[in-house]
């Protein structure tokens, strides 16, 4: 006898709830069942999976290491159903999707949209994470696919969707709005300069300080962002300067008057955004029809 996919589907959910009845309500069985099912693995495989006491269910080291094999076990069954589901040009069945917080918000929405008139069977779960959670969540099969910065993930496949450029943003009355119109800045002005960033973990954060080592300027230690939309709301307060990505100036700050955006004009302030996944999975070619979908609307919201 052997595990079955349904006792690795409640390993992992155990792993993910923390507790047995938390697991329970992941999976939509009762909490004896669950416990019953973890218990005949064990007996199976003639360890224990999970340390039983009042303080929740961790799992013992040897679990932790079994759940990572059962996520991969479970992601590549859950693409074989995929496949299976597939006929000629239809694309059905669940993908699990994740993305920057600097991107997902502002693409998606429209992408997704016409993702499911092209697709009215397909189901796309999106998580926001940062870069560093991204490829992690994807090398161990929590995620199908991810947009993200390429050269964060060297060895996933991709397909580039856009070049997203930086933008500063600034009260009305700063020295760097300008006019208040449109335009770019050199980076040689940001000398000197407070920047605003997201915080540890978000490749945007790296981004911002190579620019301030480049310029002169300097990354504001009293303030990290926990959205764009806080840094934008700060530097409307005036002195600091938001740095801000493209869909993001061009969905939201453009639409504030009390901000000015401008693009700053410099190689290091672009990058490319890429839909990102495994290499032996067995859905690229599907994969990029959904990169063709999110490049479309990339350009549409951009203007390209």
């Amino acid at each position: 006898m052997k595990p079955t996919l349904r006792q690795l589907q409640y390993l992992v959910a155990i792993a993910e709830a923390g507790t047995f009845s938390g697991a329970a309500r992941l999976t939509h069985v009762s909490q004896p069942s669950l416990s019953n099912q973890i218990l005949d693995m064990e007996a199976v495989l003639g360890i224990k999976l999970i340390e039983r006491g009042r303080g929740g269910a961790p799992l013992t080291p040897v679990g932790d290491e079994l759940v990572a094999r059962a996520r991969i076990i479970l992601r590549d069954m859950e693409a074989f159903k995929t496949l299976a589901r597939e006929a000629g040009e239809t694309f059905a069945g669940k993908i699990r999707l994740g993305t920057l917080p600097s991107v997902g918000p502002y693409l998606l929405p429209l992408a997704l949209r016409r993702l499911h008139k092209q697709y009215p069977e397909l189901r796309v779960f999106v998580r926001e994470e940062r870069t560093l959670d991204l490829q992690e969540d994807l090398g161990t099969g929590k995620l199908d696919l991810i947009i993200s910065t390429p050269e964060d993930h060297p060895e996933m496949k991709g397909f580039s969707l856009f070049e997203e450029n930086l933008y500063v943003g600034v009260a009305p009355d700063d020295p760097l709005a300008g006019d208040g119109q449109s335009g770019t800045i050199e980076v040689e002005s940001l000398k000197g300069r407070q920047l605003l960033s997201l915080g540890y973990g978000h490749k945007l954060a790296v981004v911002v300080q190579r620019l301030a080592d480049l310029s002169g300027a300097t990354v504001s230690s009293e303030y990290e962002g926990t959205s764009l939309d806080a840094i934008r709301q700060m530097a409307a307060m005036g002195e600091m300067v938001a740095v801000l990505p493209s869909l993001y100036a061009y969905s939201e700050a453009r639409e504030d008057p009390g901000i000015v955006v401008r693009r700053v004009a410099h190689p290091l302030a672009r990058r490319d955004i890429s839909l990102l996944w495994r290499p032996t999975s067995p859905l690229s070619t599907k994969f990029e029809a959904i990169g063709e979908a999110l490049k479309t609307a990339s350009q549409d919201l951009l203007g390209v």
